[in-house]
């Protein structure tokens, strides 16, 4: 078995988390600007490395330029982005307020959740296949190989749970009103 299966595993859970943060549950969180990128003297930067990003409460993230002169770059990269929020651009700062989720909006959060679960699981079963190819190409002795095989496969089954616990999760966070 590859010494580096579990690593891999790990690395397929912390994408899932990562993909499931950037799903808005109606509170603010910074993750939400994550992949945004700004303008700034010519070059696309990541917009949390331009600016300051707060949560003063719930449903408020406020958006404060270590440099004004970016304030209507990161303005305009924000309604480019598909966020569904319009920026409020005060001179100062720029304030975003996120709407309350609408009955269909969350289902249809829920849904994005469930997909990137799915993706996560299709990654980890490419690992797994991966590791069994090696470990079959290894030729072992038929007891060794169903042994590492078996390994792999109690590895699959337990992250294939941390998958459905994060998704189970995320769709208890949407549906929460």
């Amino acid at each position: 078995m590859d010494l580096n299966t579990e690593a891999k595993m790990l690395k397929a859970i912390e994408n899932l988390e990562e993909r499931l943060t950037s799903i808005r549950a109606g509170r603010a969180n910074p993750a939400m600007l994550n992949g945004i990128m700004v303008d700034y003297y010519g070059s696309q930067t990541p917009i949390n490395s331009i600016c300051n990003i707060t949560v003063p409460e719930a449903r408020q993230l406020f958006i404060k330029p270590f440099d004004k002169s970016a304030l209507k770059n990161i303005e305009k990269a924000i309604n480019e982005s598909n966020l569904g929020i319009a920026p409020n651009n005060n001179g100062e700062m720029i304030i975003l307020t996120i709407p309350e989720l609408t009955e269909d909006r969350r289902k249809e959060y829920v849904k994005q959740a469930k997909s990137l679960g799915e993706d996560a699981k299709i990654s980890l079963r490419n690992i797994r296949q991966e590791d069994n190819l090696s470990i079959k190409k290894a030729e072992l002795p038929e007891d060794e190989e169903k042994l590492y095989l078996d390994d792999v496969q109690e590895l699959i089954n337990k992250y294939n749970k941390i998958v459905d616990d994060k998704v189970k999760e995320k769709e208890a966070e949407l549906l929460k009103i």
